[in-house]
């Protein structure tokens, strides 16, 4: 694989997950009195498997790759829908967006720690330099330009899941760089991603049942619901995983880690547009400072070092 500059389309792309992740914080915490989380998690795959079954079907069929190498996606499937989603659903039920977002913002971090310990990828300076940036764009959000604002700040267990979480995802996008065997699956996003959503809507549906059977949790149905599922399942899920997988393959899982600092920017303007306030200078500077992390972070180097993996 080549190491590929940042362009318009990659960061476009790249963009739009961090935007459809962070309306999935904010939906995840307002629906979850009405369903259990790890039952939220597998009614979204759910979905978001029958929406990529007419443009993947294809990679169920006996010559498919997915029979041939299902290892793999059963470990993308219990890492990427499985585990990630799962624990993000349940800290939601203990923790709020805002912080949710915020732990996830620590995700630069894990990546480099993740390629350099198991992948022997080394982290160079300005990668660094770039997370130091990007966390401060975070803390600015956070402190709403008052930087008194952090000493009232509380964690709870919610947030160490989300911790958990962030590394699962971590791992899960790096093995999204590794080489891929078989053809069958190269030929559209839609079967690769549909390998995955497979495999995890059966790790998620496990992890549903043990819900279902060790608590006395109950489905509260309604159109709040049904339009709840129907935005985590189109948005966070399927467009979000495809955009994020083809970012990923572009510039690599450290680069693209980067983007996600942009989420709890994108849920405090959602949060600001929704009040009918206009944004504040510190969401400008946030974003400055978040935009600085990602451009030191992809400035060109030798060969590997901005984490993509050659096949």
């Amino acid at each position: 694989m080549t190491n590929p500059m940042l362009n318009l389309s990659t960061v476009l792309m790249l963009l739009i997950p961090p935007m459809l992740w962070a309306g999935n914080a904010v939906v995840g915490r307002a629906v979850y009195h009405m369903v259990p989380p790890l039952t939220l998690n597998f009614m979204r795959w759910g979905v978001a498997a029958l929406l990529l079954l007419p443009m993947g079907y294809t990679i169920f069929r006996r010559d498919s790759d997915l029979w041939t190498n299902w290892r793999r996606y059963a470990v993308l499937g219990l890492l990427g829908v499985g585990l990630y989603n799962s624990l993000q659903y349940l800290a939601l039920h203990t923790s709020s967006p805002v912080n949710v977002t915020l732990v996830a913002a620590s995700m630069p971090v894990w990546m480099l720690l993740v390629g350099r310990i198991f992948h022997g990828v080394a982290i160079r300076p300005l990668q660094i330099v770039g997370s130091v940036l990007s966390l401060l764009g975070v803390l600015v959000i956070l402190a709403q330009g008052q930087w008194a604002q952090l000493m009232h700040l509380h964690f709870v267990m919610g947030d160490l899941l989300m911790v958990a979480a962030t590394i699962f995802f971590s791992f899960y996008s790096w093995q999204l760089t590794l080489a891929r065997d078989g053809a069958a699956v190269r030929r559209t996003w839609a079967t690769f991603l549909l390998a995955q959503v497979a495999f995890g809507v059966v790790w998620s549906g496990l992890f549903a049942g043990a819900e279902w059977g060790l608590t006395d949790w109950r489905i509260d149905w309604g159109w709040g619901l049904a339009l709840a599922l129907a935005y985590v399942a189109i948005g966070p899920a399927v467009i979000a995983f495809r955009c994020w997988g083809a970012g990923v393959q572009r510039v690599g899982p450290t680069i693209a880690g980067f983007f996600n600092n942009l989420t709890p920017l994108f849920a405090a303007v959602m949060s600001v547009l929704l009040l009918g306030d206009v944004p504040k200078p510190y969401h400008a500077a946030a974003f400055g400072l978040i935009v600085c992390g990602i451009v030191l972070s992809s400035r060109p180097a030798a060969s590997r070092s901005n984490g993509v993996l050659d096949e």
